[in-house]
């Protein structure tokens, strides 16, 4: 893992060696930054590895990075498009209750179990919470357990955090609706159950600087092939 790290290290632009300290906790009771503006959380995958790396058992390359995640929502919901989306962070939640403040270097390790996932910020005014949730199932495969295309671990999952109520019922409703559009087949054939459990939020921590909007700084950085429109 550590010679993983220093070789992703390597490859990385000179924003790495930014310091960690300017990284936020917002906790399950915050609120959004933005007025009238509500929460969504979504875990798909985590970041991935140079093309060089060989993935060992801990830590493989991913089909569902947050980098792709955050970057194909505002591809489609741009900020300067006033399409809904007022503001996003990719990090760290879902985590061991003793894991404050989880390094990238200790979620790969999987110890942390935190997912790595986007929070975005949303004018529900302007777009739906259940059409965020929709177009979440859209862009990776949902129906594999801790894992993502070849990369195997807890932090590969994919998972929906609702932070009230209401969303939860909303994301249940959605979720169900896209397991019998998409991935229910006809009577006698294999269906594919989704794996993404809907779980309320917990505390959540921001990535390392370098993380954020990764491929809006870095074009050519990694896109994941599970990160695209699937119907």
């Amino acid at each position: 893992m550590l010679a993983h790290l220093k070789t992703l290290l390597s490859h990385r632009s000179l924003s790495l060696v930014l310091p960690l300290t300017s990284r936020t906790m917002s906790s399950a009771a915050s609120t959004p930054s933005i007025p009238g503006a509500q929460v969504a959380i979504f875990a798909s995958g985590a970041s991935p590895p140079p093309a060089s790396y060989i993935p060992d058992s801990n830590s493989n390359s991913p089909a569902g990075c947050f980098w792709g995640t955050e970057h194909i929502f505002l591809k489609h919901y741009p900020i300067s498009a006033s399409k809904g989306i007022l503001k996003t962070a990719v990090g760290y939640t879902g985590g061991k209750e003793s894991s404050q403040n989880p390094s990238y270097k200790e979620v790969c390790s999987g110890a942390t179990q935190h997912a790595e996932a986007v929070r975005i910020e949303f004018d529900p005014a302007t777009v739906e919470y259940a059409e965020l949730v929709e177009f979440f199932y859209r862009t990776h495969d949902p129906t594999t357990v801790n894992r993502q295309g070849g990369d195997v671990g807890t932090q590969y999952r994919s998972a929906i955090f609702t932070t009230t109520p209401e969303q939860a019922e909303v994301a249940q409703r959605v979720t169900d609706e896209v397991q019998a559009k998409h991935f229910t087949t006809k009577v006698g054939a294999r269906d594919s159950p989704l794996a993404s459990p809907l779980d309320p939020r917990g505390p959540w921590w921001d990535a390392e600087d370098y993380h954020q909007l990764y491929l809006f700084k870095n074009p050519s950085g990694y896109q994941c092939p599970t990160h695209r429109l699937h119907w």
